[in-house]
This record gives structure tokens, sequence and C-alpha cells, in this order.
């Protein structure tokens, strides 16, 4: 071991000598020597170079030029990097790879260009002896029949790498820019060698004569979708990165550059409408998803793009065609789409896909051609006699729900609620109602002391509450704290299940309610909404409440929780409650507030549970042992007990559902206090 250190110790001297370049070059030269003596010496063409000293060699060279840069200053060229330039030995090797001689020399010459741009730290593509040799081993690659896919796909890869790093290097990566080559073409050193100098001249004066006139080079991108379609699904993924870094590319030029200039846009959409007729082709999910940091040029481009082809051309006839499968494969789709963009330019291209422009408000009778065509057949999706394209539906608007884009809330839902015809003019509400409304104060107490209400597990109000009755009095604390509490009691005791189970109780709403209020608190902070509600003004009979053909689908679907599978209940009210999280008055006031006096004709959430909640009463009476029942079916539900048949399933999964649901609707009214007021009010 001691005799080993010495040795490690002097080797190390040895490279650290006062001229550590001369031997270093020395070494480099051997090797490039002992590569091409081979082909020299050799009489056997058909010896594979795996069997040859050709892989180490070019290992070491490449290890040579990395550590020569470790010991150069920033701004220095290394002689070996010299060499191999002046040399052009990156030109005679892409002709070894070419001629696959020995066999199996293209896959050592991509290796070599690969790892070559990877981990060399300094500039190179903007050197034309580098760019060069680049730009043909691009042309070797993705040609028929290939048997270096995955060589090819890591070296195209490592080249978009260094795109991604230095975006103007694309230009001559697709010969794009002659003159700008002349301007930028510069020595093998900062110094200056004659001879690299004479060759960067006269060779890009040759290309210039012979290729500036021509159409831009864009067999790069081409390369890339070809790979992308590999069956070997590590080469597929590989090239989809590469695609990924260029549409990701910061720089404002090059991105228009990629748009305007190269086929990227149209074959990539062209790419996404391949997987939709065969999604078995696809390597991985997401790879066609455009990057948030997408510079907006490309953006618009591949946007556009995406929603001629696809969007327009493939998904549209699908959802409405008649076929049951079809609908419910590209529902789920869209929803992934939807789920992973993070574009705002694709973003907004799917909205006004699915939804349409319009903001005014809808009326009863608006059906195609007077309104958007997908989005009308979408809500009706929500009610479809199929239960799975009903829940696919809603999937799909609870993911849009989630996105930053204050058009999906105005189309859906704000447009109709913005003139809040849905309550009674004069008839006092939650921004017109009086601080000690001693009438309200009465009717608020005799509810909690009235046995429907009793609950055990919240003592009437006594622990949502730590106010005093006279510290109640005030207008804000009494609406908030009603409120919750209206909500809290409004399932009849005999139906409720969770004193009777641990770990379901309003606690853990409370939580998931803050999480979920301020996330759609930081989605909406710029979309300028008001903090107050508007004014109420005097209606007219054209002014007739509608909530729209999307919250009317909801709440319709609410009045069935009772008859609906468990899921689909599920769904709803997860569109609901996160709709009831935006921190938008006018949405507050429709979807939590118990006390508005409605317009004739109209209905709210809360008077829609109502509703419900005396259908329960009567279907009660006719179901015996109903609480034990319930109890059992809730204990199958989260596990603790083994599932069985119980009679009135449905029914009762659905009264599991709308506690729950009212628990969650009391969390959220609850989270949405301002924080000062929540120190006066302590959850349940």
């Amino acid at each position: 071991m001691d005799m080993f250190n010495k040795l490690t110790s002097l080797f190390q001297q040895a490279l650290e000598t006062r001229e550590p370049s001369v031997n270093l070059l020395d070494s480099f030269v051997e090797h490039w020597k002992g590569i091409t003596n081979y082909y020299i010496e050799t009489t056997d063409e058909t010896q594979p170079v795996k069997q040859t000293d050709i892989p180490w060699r070019l290992k070491q060279m490449l290890d040579i030029l990395v550590f020569e840069e470790k010991q150069q200053e920033v701004e220095e060229t290394g002689p070996c990097m010299e060499y191999l330039l002046q040399h052009k030995l990156l030109e005679t090797l892409c002709t070894l790879g070419k001629a696959q001689y020995p066999p199996g020399m293209s896959q050592q010459v991509l290796l070599f260009f690969s790892k070559l741009l990877e981990r060399i730290q300094k500039p190179m593509l903007h050197v034309i002896n580098v760019y060069r040799p680049v730009q043909k081993l691009i042309r070797l690659c993705g040609l028929p029949d290939s048997q270096t896919e995955r060589e090819e796909s890591q070296f195209l890869f490592s080249v978009s790498s260094r795109v991604k790093k230095d975006p103007y290097v694309l230009n001559y990566i697709l010969e794009t820019t002659k003159e700008g080559q002349a301007q930028r073409c510069i020595s093998v050193s900062e110094e200056g060698a004659e001879g690299a100098s004479g060759e960067c001249r006269t060779e890009n004066a040759a290309s210039t004569g012979t290729q500036s006139s021509s159409e831009p080079d864009t067999g790069f991108i081409q390369v890339l979708i070809h790979l992308g379609k590999s069956q070997k699904s590590r080469v597929a993924f590989r090239a989809m990165e590469s695609v990924l870094l260029l549409t990701s590319i910061s720089q404002a030029d090059t991105a228009k550059l990629l748009a305007e200039q190269t086929p990227l846009c149209d074959l990539l959409s062209q790419r996404v409408c391949e997987l939709s007729r065969h999604p078995n082709q696809s390597p991985s999910r997401g790879h066609t998803q455009l990057h948030h940091q997408t510079v907006e040029a490309l953006a618009i481009k591949l946007a556009g793009a995406f929603h001629q082809h696809w969007l327009t051309g493939i998904v549209q006839p699908q959802l409405l065609q008649m076929s049951e499968v079809g609908v419910l494969v590209h529902t789920a789709l869209l929803s992934l789409c939807v789920q992973h963009t993070q574009s705002p330019v694709l973003l907004h291209e799917l909205a006004h896909f699915l939804l349409g422009d319009e903001t005014q408000r809808e009326q009863p009778t608006d059906t195609p051609p007077l309104t958007h065509t997908l989005r009308y057949h979408l809500i009706k999706h929500c009610d479809h006699i199929s239960d799975e394209i009903s829940i696919a539906t809603l999937r799909l608007f609870e993911e849009l729900l989630k996105k930053p884009d204050k058009h999906i809330l105005t189309n859906l839902v704000l447009r109709n609620l913005e003139s809040r015809s849905y309550r009674l003019p004069g008839s006092g509400g939650s921004d017109e109602r009086p601080a000690a409304d001693s009438e309200f104060l009465v009717e608020s107490e005799e509810l909690e002391e009235d046995p429907f209400f009793t609950d055990s597990e919240f003592s009437g109000s006594e622990q949502l509450l730590s106010l005093s009755r006279e510290e109640r009095k005030s207008g804000a604390h009494t609406q908030i704290a009603e409120a919750v509490n209206s909500f809290l009691c409004l399932v009849p005791q005999e139906a409720k299940t969770s004193q009777h189970v641990q770990g379901a109780g309003y606690d853990t709403y409370v939580h998931d309610a803050l999480t979920s209020f301020k996330e759609c608190s930081t989605v909406s902070i710029d979309w300028g909404w008001p903090e107050t509600l508007k004014p109420s003004e005097a209606q007219s009979n054209s002014a007739d409440f509608y909530e729209g053909h999307f919250l009317k689908v909801l709440l319709d679907r609410i009045t069935c929780i009772l008859e609906q599978p468990y899921e689909l209940n599920l769904q709803v009210t997860s569109v609901l409650s996160r709709l009831a999280a935006f921190p938008h008055p006018h949405l507050h006031e429709y979807l939590l507030d118990p006390y508005i006096t409605l317009s004739p004709g109209a209905r709210s959430l809360f008077s829609t549970l109502v509703r419900v909640i005396g259908e329960l009463m009567q279907r009660i009476e006719h179901i015996p042992d109903f609480t034990q029942r319930l109890v059992t079916v809730r204990k199958q539900l989260m596990g603790l007990e083994e599932e069985t048949v119980v009679e009135h399933g449905t029914l009762l999964k659905g009264v599991i559902v709308l506690e729950e649901f009212c628990k969650e609707l009391a969390a959220i009214a609850f989270v949405k206090l301002p924080v000062g007021d929540q120190e006066h009010l302590s959850a349940p």
C-alpha cells in the first residue's frame, strides 16, 4: 500500500510540473496518432471497434481535455483543445463514424461528441470546427434501421443542453445565420492561430456562396421528433426531453427562430395527434406539455398549432360523438392535459377552446349556436346517462378551476352572479343586515334550542363560539357564527355518524379548507376581484335570476345526492367546495350565506341542501335501524369493517357524503374570516 501511495504521489507531481501542458499535449497527440495508425496498420476490416483500443484512446483524450480545462484560466484555450480544433479532429471522427469503420465506430463517435459537449464547460458550438462536424453528425442521426438510436438521442440531448445554456448557438446548429457565422466565427484560441483563422474564413466563404439562398436546415428538429417516435422508450423519452429544453429557451430571438424558421410547432402538434390516435405509442405522459417559461412568440405559435391540429381536429369531434367510450377517453385525456399545462398561453387556448369567449349573462334558452357548442355539451355531460362520463367531465371542470385563468371563473359562474339578482332587493342581507337585528337573534337562539338541531358533537354552538351572547351581537361575528353553525346543524342528529367513528371530526376539514382557500386566493390574487359585495339594484322582469348552465347542473346533481353513486357524489361536492373556496364576495354570498332572501324562483346552495334534508327526513322514517346501518356503511367506507352489501346502500352513502359536504362548507366559511375575527371564534 505504501508503494502504491508513493507511485500515486510521483504521478501527481509529474502532472503538476512547471510545464504540464507539454506532457498533456504529447499524451493527447500520442492517443490520436494511435487511432490514426490503426487505419494504416490494420488488415482486418471486420473487427468490431470494441475489440480495438480506439474506445480507450478516445476516453483518454476526453479526460485530458477535461483536466486541461480545469487547469486553464477562464478565457484561455489549452494546447490540447487547440490541437483538436486546428487539426479538425472532430471532422475526421465524423467521417470515420459515417463510414462505420471499424464496425461500431459511429457509436463511439456519438459517445465522444456527447461527452465532450457535456463535460467541457467553456462555450464551443460557436466555433466552426465544432459546429460543422456537429451539423454533419446530426444528419447521420434518425436514419432508417439505425442501430445507434440510444447514442443518437443522448448526443442530441447534449446539443440541446448546450443550446439551452447558450441560446444564440442554435443559429449555427440550424445553419440559419450565415452572416452571423462570419461575424462570430473566432479563432481556436483567444490570441488566435493564423491557420485556424484562415480555415474559418475560407470555409465560411464557401458556405456563404453555396447556401445563403437556401432554406434553413431544420434537420435537427426533425430528427428529434423522429426519435421521439422510437419504439425504445428510453430513446423516445430522451428525444422529447430535448424538445422540452428547446421550448423552454428564455431568449426571445432564439424562440422566434424556432417558431418562424423551423417546423417545431407543427411537428409537435402532429405528434400529439398521433399519440391521441395511438396512445400506446406514448413513451411517457406529459412530454408534450408546454413549459411555463416558454417565450411568448414560441408559446403562441405552439399553442395555436395544438389548437388547430389536436384540439379542433381530433379532440372536439371525439367529445361530440355518440360513442361513450370515445367521449370518456378524450375527456380523461383533456383532464390530464389541463392538469399538466403550465404555459399561460396554452392554458388560454385550452380554456377558450373548451368554454368559448362569452362573458355576458347566460339565459336558460342559450343553446348552440347561441352559445359555445363544446361548452354546452361538456356541461350536459356532467349529467350524462353514463355515470363514468359524468365523473370524468366533472373532474375536467375541477382541473380547470385549479388553473390561474380568470376567464374560467368568469365564464362558468361569475358572469351570472354579477348583478346579485339571486337575492330579493331590499330584503336585507350580509351587506345590509344591521349589527344587532333582534328578530334575527331571537330566531337564531330558538334554532339553537330546537332539539332537531341539537348536536352532541358540537354541543349546539358552544364549542364553535368562544364569545359570550352579548359579544356575539356584533354583526360580523354573528353572521359568520350562524353561517358556520347552520351548515353544521343542517344534517339531523340521526343521520350523523362522525361521533360514532374516530377521526371523522370537524377539525380536519378546517385544515383542508384553509389549504384550499390559500390556493384559491393565490391563484386569483391578480384578478382584480372586488373585496365587498356590489350594491343591489332594483330588478326588472328582464333580470330574472338564472344561475347559468354550470351551476344549474351542479345544484341539480346535489338534489339527487341520495340516489347517485358514491364516487359521483364525491366529485360533485368536490367541484362545489372548490368554487366556495374562492375569495369572491358574490360566490361567498351565493354558496355560503344561508340567510339571504332569495328572489322568486331562485335557489342557492343552502336552499338546495335544505330541500335534500327534507327528503331525507321522510325516507328515514321508513328505514329501520337507520343510524346503525349508516354507521356500518361509514366504517366500511373507511376500511374499518369488511365491505358487505347493505340494504339502501346508495342512500346511506349519499347521507354520509351530505354530512361531510356540510362540514366542508362550514369549514370554508370559517377560514374565510379575516384573521382578526378568527381569533374570536374557535373551530368546533
